[in-house]
């Protein structure tokens, strides 16, 4: 689970895996990741087994924020309104998370100036040139 909603870590909180739900019994920071107790793991062997499974949490809505899951399909249009194509993907990338676009063209999500949820659609005002061949 990649999250900054660190209260996704509060005690109590449940988390969903493919083996089933796991409850939250504490959680402290590691550096630039968590260590977290869940309740019922007791034991090195019970948290081993763990290890590399895939935790979900619950959506939250939070106006202004978008989400990868959101985007995927998502119709981009520039800020004069051209049509730029639909998101495919939303690439990790130090700098700023790229919109993968069905062309192929990539666009840096810091330039995303506006979005539509009911609607599908972004838009973005990007340098001129950024998505020529």
């Amino acid at each position: 689970m990649w999250t900054d909603l660190t209260e996704r870590l509060d005690p109590g909180s449940v988390l969903s895996t493919p083996r089933g739900d796991l409850t939250v019994e504490s959680a402290r920071p590691f550096g630039d990741r968590w260590i977290v107790q869940f309740e019922g793991i007791v034991d090195r062997s019970q948290a081993e087994r763990l290890r590399g499974t895939e935790l979900e949490a619950e959506a939250v809505e939070i106006p202004g924020k978008l989400w990868v899951h959101d985007l995927i399909g998502t119709r981009v249009f520039d800020a004069a309104g051209a049509e730029l194509g639909s998101v495919r993907a939303v690439e990790a990338n130090p700098a700023s998370d790229l919109l993968v676009l069905e062309s192929g063209g990539l666009i840096p999500l810091r330039f995303v100036t506006g979005s539509d949820a009911d609607a599908g659609t972004l838009v973005v005002d990007i340098p001129d040139g950024l998505l020529d061949p």
